[in-house]
């Protein structure tokens, strides 16, 4: 194929100095400029002529380092930092603004780009999934993901949680070539059959971060090995493939037995995020070793706002990744509910939004005029249940300084607060930290308050003292109650634990929303799931509410996040895998696509948040996951990497940009003219008139692949977005054999839609009578979206 290391070969190292003049103005620039790191991908070796091809990547990468920077300033390694060659040619180094311009302007180098830093984007929720049903469940037609690698790329794993015991698990996979890397307070031991590899990357952020990331300036304690001390790698790893835990709670709250997506799927954990977020150098490099290691999926919980795909280190090695035949699954990230916000949208990518479930912590706020009103915690401390103790007088600091409403550390004052029930509101500092503000100020219990933008979002929080969070309009009227009365009282009312009397699911507000930026002709997030108030495992050295003076211990902890909905997909990505071992990520992804649900519990349309407003697919993709039907969709939407390529010549991407993410020389103009109505064979159909083009109409082409039984009959139904007459033909597709594929087209006609900026719809292909089994249904969503005037 083409697209990875095999294509390396040397460049020409004659190249490598003038004279020594060159060689004094380099050093001395470099002692007046800052080091900063650079990624710097090459040409394959050999394709500017000359060179050493017997020589290894590292001593290659070496030698193109070299070209910039003196072999003095280069002893004992501490200008090369990364050497790539599994899903990225190059490397990664320390080089100042002068040195990257000279490296820049030598042949045989594709691009050198500063590193980024990229941030972090369960009890219950595998029972909402409907995993545990019995016979047609996903997990006794999966076979638990057994056989399957779920590599993890986040902040590292506590391996001693029970949620990597590797009693009952299946032996690690022969073809399986990680390691364990040891480091502090982490050694070969702490690998099983269930965590069959661990390792870390720190380079990049130590470069970024000179000071050790040991110091107290690291807010706590960090190792220098594959060990979390942050908890968020723990708690995704045990998401998506966690063993079974009985008793799992955190400090009694949301009790439950806990269990991963893919709980006989094996967990690799690659270290590639610290307490400063994340960097590309680190992440290409976890990104390498994974897919040399020999995992089956990879999940990134990680990400930014929308970029170029040919300046994403994200995208670029996922793509090289999607080639070897790794699922990438992704994080759309927490930037919702503006439009155009997702993240990770590269379409090789599975990209994840957030979704809610129908489990509630309520936590009332009874006023002293009699009023109640719902808020939601987890505070686990011993507190009247019933009548939430005695009443408290509230202080809300109106008028006060901004930084004590919303309470940040110092502001508050122990003459207003102390034994006072403390309103807060919302952002600019962490949920748990303002009641960690309120307690040492001497409050004695919070109420945290939504703000107009958070509406009435209930991400809960394991509290220090007893708090709940209340939504927008909920807290409109605390505070005019506060404003009414000279001396305003209430009391929290804990009302434990209650499952099923919530419409769920619902999306997050925080999830990033579409159309995408960089590939508009891509619907983007791909499909929701579950991602608020998730209970996983949690690092033993970590207090539940991840605060550094939070002396309380538990296995389990609660977080919401897109990063949270991410590992159930990687889960249930593992279990397609394992169920069906040869089929290529885009016949995965297209599976848990076309097989999701648009409608909540109760039969209605999913909302988009709490306030009743129908979801759009710009919020939703596809829809809700829905692991069974899954691994049998009926049909499958498949996608060869060649065509990708195609795809980023559509975009208007120049060669340089293509090869920059593709690693592989085209002719655009001339792959274009071979596939004038090239679409993408993606499973959800978007449409993009662009802005100034008098277009009003698109024809899309789309092939299917009968993964079903043989002698298949579907029928098309379609549901035209608003104002846009859509035509399908052929209407019907008759399959007489398994792996027999169908082409079917597309019409989409908007010129009777006028004053829009988006409308969608959904193409439905239902299965004729299939005997006694189920009737496969394979939807995709249509959305059209106009130039906004």
């Amino acid at each position: 194929m083409g697209f990875y290391h095999l294509f390396a070969s040397h460049v020409v190292v004659s190249l490598f100095l003038s004279s020594s003049s060159v060689y004094l103005h380099r050093a001395a620039a470099a002692q007046e400029e800052a080091l900063q790191t650079y990624i710097v991908q090459l040409h394959p070796r050999g394709s500017t002529g000359g060179g050493d091809p017997t020589s290894s990547e590292h001593d290659w990468h070496l030698a193109f380092l070299l070209k910039s920077v003196p072999s003095s300033e280069e002893q004992d390694g501490k200008r090369l930092l990364y050497s790539y060659h599994t899903v990225f040619d190059g490397f990664a180094a320390r080089l100042t603004a002068g040195e990257a311009a000279a490296l820049r302007a030598l042949p045989g180098v594709a691009s050198v780009r500063e590193d980024r830093r990229v941030e972090l984007h369960t009890t219950y929720s595998y029972r909402f999934l409907g995993l545990n049903v019995c016979p047609t469940g996903a997990w006794a037609r999966a076979r638990y993901g057994r056989g399957v690698v779920v590599g993890v790329l986040d902040t590292g794993v506590w391996p001693e949680s029970p949620s990597f015991d590797d009693r009952g698990m299946p032996p690690v996979p022969d073809r399986w070539r990680g390691v364990c890397e040891t480091g502090e307070r982490f050694n070969a031991t702490n690998c099983n059959r269930k965590l069959v590899g661990a390792r870390f990357y720190s380079k990049g952020h130590r470069a970024n971060y000179p000071t050790d990331p040991s110091d107290a300036a690291a807010r706590t304690r960090e190792y220098a090995s594959p060990r979390d001390a942050h908890g968020h790698g723990t708690h995704t790893a045990s998401t998506a493939a966690g063993s079974a835990v009985a008793g799992a709670s955190v400090l009694g709250a949301g009790a439950g037995e806990a269990r991963g997506v893919a709980p006989g799927a094996h967990v690799a954990a690659y270290k590639v995020c610290w307490f400063n977020g994340c960097f590309s150098s680190d992440i290409l490099a976890g990104m390498d070793d994974a897919v040399r290691d020999g995992v089956d999926v990879l999940s990134l919980s990680l990400g930014g706002f929308p970029i170029p795909l040919f300046e994403d280190s994200i995208a670029i090695g996922s793509f090289r990744a999607t080639v070897r035949g790794v699922s990438v699954v992704s994080a759309a990230g927490n930037n919702g509910p503006e439009p155009s916000s997702v993240a990770n949208e590269a379409p090789w990518m599975l990209t994840v939004g957030a979704a809610t479930l129908d489990r509630r912590f309520p936590a009332y706020v009874r006023l002293g005029n009699g009023r109640v009103l719902y808020g939601e915690s987890m505070y686990p401390g011993k507190v009247d249940l019933k009548n939430g103790g005695k009443a408290l007088e509230l202080f809300y600091a109106a008028g006060g300084s901004r930084e004590a409403m919303y309470c940040m550390k110092g502001s508050l004052s122990a003459a207003d607060v102390a034994g006072k029930m403390v309103v807060c509101d919302r952002g600019i500092t962490g949920r748990a930290d303002k009641g960690q503000a309120v307690k040492e100020a001497g409050g004695a219990a919070m109420v945290l308050a939504n703000s107009e933008i958070n509406r009435q979002e209930d991400s809960v929080d394991v509290h220090v003292l007893p708090a709940t969070l209340v939504g927008y309009e909920e807290a409109v009227e605390l505070k005019n109650y506060i404003s009414s009365t000279p001396r305003p009282v209430a009391r929290i009312v804990f009302g434990g634990t209650r499952i099923g009397r919530a419409r769920a699911p619902a999306v997050a507000l925080f999830s990033a929303r579409g159309p995408s930026v960089t590939s508009p002709s891509v619907l983007k997030p791909d499909v929701i799931a579950p991602g608020v108030n998730i209970i996983a495992a949690w690092p033993g050295s970590v207090g539940p509410s991840g605060l550094d003076g939070d002396a309380r211990r538990s296995n389990f902890t609660v977080l919401s996040g897109t990063s949270m909905a991410c590992p159930h997909v990687s889960g249930i990505a593992a279990l397609v895998r394992s169920a069906h071992p040869s089929w290529s990520p885009a016949m995965l992804r297209s599976a848990i696509m076309t097989t999701a649900y648009v409608t909540d519990r109760q039969g209605k349309p999913i909302t988009d948040g709490d306030g009743g407003e129908r979801a759009d697919a710009f919020a939703m993709g596809a829809g809700h996951v829905n692991p069974a039907l899954a691994v049998d969709p009926g049909l499958v939407y498949d996608i060869e990497p060649e065509d990708y390529v195609t795809h980023l010549c559509t975009l208007g991407y120049t060669q340089r940009e293509v090869f920059k993410i593709t690693h592989s020389a085209v002719n655009c103009g001339e792959l274009l003219r071979q596939n004038p109505d090239f679409t993408l064979n993606y499973p959800s159909i978007a449409v993009a008139f662009k802005d100034g083009g008098g277009e009003t109409s698109a024809v899309l082409r789309r092939t299917v692949t009968n993964v079903g039984a043989p002698n298949s009959t579907y029928t098309a139904r379609v549901a035209a977005p608003p104002g846009v007459k859509v035509t399908v033909a052929p209407t019907t597709l008759a399959f007489a054999e398994f792996g027999e594929k169908k082409s079917f087209q597309v019409w989409v006609d908007a010129s009777a839609a006028a004053g829009k900026d988006s409308a969608e719809g959904c193409l439905v292909w239902k299965q004729r009578s299939a005997g006694q089994g189920r009737r496969r249904t394979v939807r995709s969503p249509i959305a059209v979206t106009w130039p906004v005037e």
